[in-house]
């Protein structure tokens, strides 16, 4: 809603884009079926934190696709990226859970940014990631797409 999380991903996929042999798919979480999961290769879960949480449409996301991809992905690296307004912690955690459940591998300690966004206005307020924060998803877009091309994840 406020952008932070969609610069996130983007410098992500601009890194991970770099890999000729990797197809790179940004997909948001409401467009995402038990088929596109099941379908690929690794997964980046990035969410918004919203009152200490992942996002609600984060939260659909998983409640449509978790049981019909259980038990079909396992193994499968990931990595999570969060935009948080406090520590985001708390929204690492539960995709953490998740993920365990899917029996995933998690690839790197998630990414969080903290905007500090502690006022009404400055949590509705769009949000602008410094290049430090984005070069640390790109980065970690190029060795996701480059362990995964490798065989490696």
């Amino acid at each position: 809603m406020t952008g932070g999380t969609r610069q996130m991903v983007e410098a992500l996929a601009e890194g991970a884009s770099q890999e000729p042999a990797i197809e790179v798919r940004v997909q948001a979480a409401q467009a995402t079926q038990a088929s596109d999961v099941i379908d690929a290769a690794g997964y980046v879960f990035a969410t918004p934190e919203n009152l200490a949480s992942i996002s609600g449409l984060m939260k659909d996301f998983f409640d449509r696709c978790y049981y019909p991809v259980l038990d079909r992905v396992s193994g499968r690296p990931y990595l999570t990226m969060i935009c948080a307004g406090s520590d985001g912690s708390n929204a690492a955690r539960q995709i953490a859970r998740i993920a365990t459940g899917w029996r995933l591998r998690e690839i790197a300690d998630p990414i969080i940014v903290c905007t500090h966004a502690q006022t009404p206005e400055a949590i509705l307020a769009s949000k602008t990631i410094g290049k430090a924060d984005l070069a640390r998803c790109s980065d970690l877009g190029v060795q996701f797409a480059a362990g995964i091309a490798l065989g490696i994840y």
